[in-house]
């Protein structure tokens, strides 16, 4: 995910684009291009750009500002799904190597022969820059997770204008270092951006700056960039106009000279957008894919867009009245046998989503994901789901599983749990959402039939998000005992889907507080070890282990786009890429 890369993004940033869409903000007078001079293409309901500078902070962190950040100043080392595999995508990236020593323990990076858009040539001095400013802020970085990036980035070293060496704290697999570490890193403008004072001044300044979301197409500070737009204009709705940066000089050359991205406050909204032919690249619902007709019928051609991500459930290991239930893992295990996957991935989702069994995504392929996982260790059957229960001390009482038998022998409920404690329990989900709300009514009816009491409290995401929050038994905030983001709250990884912010000990996006000294060791091993024999363990051992409720991981979109547009595929980490974007008819 990096974290909340975010629909959960990296850093922990959630994506508030589950609302449906009631009116179109800030797109009036846009009319479809009817030329290859432009392109109209929709942002996600209610996800309105508010970012401009290229480092995530935690309010500001979605895909959508992560993606214009990166058209216009180009990522050190990008990683992406463009080409339908995930990988490092060097035309995308001033970096053009990156050599790894022989221990593992440091990075000797290649920059390419490359320039601002000013003319300045882009040094390591540049870099460095970006380094420094993470080093003295880092606390205020959504990237930051306690002990990795840049904790673990021990020293920089400046070989020479297009060569540097950042030196680790010990050896790490060069996979996992470059997909989720050295792929964080933006060259920028030091030049411009680097003012009289310190790193953290530097920081004030250029974060004040980035507040000022009205000024972004104006200020001289926004317009030295590297990458393959930059910014005509900007709106406080939301709007964004990008236009061909006629200077640069790297390899992903915009195939369209004006991208217009629109943003719409409902999917109804972009939905009749679609159908008046005012976007080329927009998206429906899973529930619209009965509708799919009529959009090929206006020339649209409708596309999947598979996520490399995980959707779940998290329970609050923490909470007062049934954290010592959720403890149980023989309660885990008939929570999960009474979700059934298969059938929610089908009917609530059309066919647009995948059973999720652990950790490591399975929309696509991997030699991440471990057979136990891939398998589903708890198929789906509230039958065997309700003998667990009865085997552990529980008793049917009005339809509704009640401890009888408290202590922690094999066949009891178990430490913490007293007699006559009732098997309820209460999420707090999205609310706004129609595919969220079926699923919801769908898992507490099968739950309903394993004798576990599922009440449902809806809120806005953003709402769900500050009411669910990490903490201790003792403090009031500890009261909620599910939490469910919606069907548009994945979390998406980096590439290498390490496990280090949602499950480790203390983990910044460990929202329930989960802890397990195995698991802390095998994602430790995942990040040093250059096999893929300890991210498969890993998988394997939280498939088992269940942290979470795991439910069916759905498309990040159903997109529909005019027909003539390609030369791309769908980048699975969720970015978009204009400059990959060409009418090809």
């Amino acid at each position: 995910m990096s974290p909340a890369r975010t629909r959960l993004l990296t850093g922990a940033a959630l994506s508030a684009g589950t609302l449906l869409l009631a009116g179109c903000s800030g797109s009036s007078g846009t009319s479809s291009s009817g030329s290859h001079d432009s392109i109209n293409y929709a942002l996600p309901a209610n996800f309105t750009p508010n970012w401009i500078l290229p480092i995530g902070t935690a309010a500001h962190l979605n895909t959508n500002n992560i993606s214009i950040a990166n058209t216009l100043w180009e990522p050190l080392i990008a990683y992406d799904g463009s080409t339908g595999t995930i990988g490092w995508n060097k035309k995308g990236s001033v970096a053009t190597a990156a050599d790894f020593a022989a221990d593992n323990k440091s990075v000797t990076i290649t920059l390419g022969d490359r320039h601002w858009s000013d003319g300045k040539p882009i040094t390591s001095a540049d870099v460095k820059f970006w380094f420094d400013l993470i080093k003295a802020n880092k606390s205020e970085w959504a990237g930051y997770n306690p002990g990795k990036a840049p904790d673990n980035w021990t020293s920089f070293k400046t070989v020479d204008a297009r060569h540097f060496t950042i030196t680790f704290d010990k050896a790490y697999n060069p996979q996992w270092m470059l997909a989720n570490e050295l792929n964080s890193i933006n060259p920028l403008p030091k030049h411009v951006w680097d003012k009289p004072g310190d790193a953290k001044q530097d920081w004030t300044y250029l974060n004040n700056a980035a507040k000022n979301i009205g000024g972004y197409a104006s200020n001289a500070l926004w317009k030295t960039t590297s990458g393959p737009y930059d910014i005509k204009s900007f709106s406080t709705a939301g709007k964004v106009v990008l236009t061909a940066n006629k200077k640069y000089d790297g390899g992903e050359k915009p195939g369209i000279p004006t991208v217009n991205l629109l943003p719409f406050t409902t999917a109804d909204a972009e939905k009749n957008a679609l159908r008046s032919g005012t976007v080329d690249y927009g998206y429906i619902e899973a529930t619209d894919l009965d509708q799919k007709d009529s959009f090929t019928a206006q020339g649209y051609e409708v596309k999947p867009w598979s996520g490399w991500a995980i959707t779940y459930m998290p329970y609050n290991f923490n909470n007062p009245s049934m954290g010592a239930v959720f403890k149980q893992l023989y309660a885990r295990q008939a929570v999960q046998r009474s979700i059934d996957q298969t059938t929610l991935a089908k009917v609530v989702f059309n066919g647009t989503a995948v059973p999720g069994y652990g950790p490591i995504p399975q929309a696509q392929t991997s030699d991440f994901l471990s057979p136990t996982q891939k398998n589903n260790p708890y198929p789906f059957s509230t039958s065997a789901a309700k003998s667990l229960l009865t085997s552990h001390g529980w008793t049917s009482q009005g339809g509704v599983m009640t401890c009888t038998s408290p202590g922690t022998g094999a066949s009891q409920c178990g430490e913490g749990v007293a007699k006559g404690t009732k098997f309820q329990m209460q999420v707090l989900s999205q609310s706004g959402s129609t595919v969220t709300d079926n699923m919801m009514s769908a898992i507490q009816s099968s739950l309903a039939k394993t004798g576990i009491k599922f009440s449902i409290k809806t809120a806005p995401v953003n709402s769900v998000l500050s009411q669910t929050p990490q903490c201790t038994a003792s403090q009031s905030i500890c009261k909620w005992q599910l939490s469910f983001f919606g069907t548009m709250g994945s979390w998406y990884f980096n590439a290498f889907p390490t496990g280090d912010s949602l499950f480790q000990t203390k983990g910044g996006s460990n929202f329930g507080n989960y802890s397990d000294t195995g698991v802390d060791q095998l994602i430790s091993a995942s990040t040093t070890s250059s096999s893929n024999q300890a991210v498969q363990e890993y998988s394997a051992a939280l498939a088992k282990d269940l942290p979470v409720i795991w439910l069916p991981e759905p498309d990040y979109q159903i997109s529909v786009m005019k027909k003539g547009l390609g030369g791309f595929s769908q980048d699975s980490l969720a970015n978009f890429h204009p400059a990959q974007w060409n009418w090809t008819s």
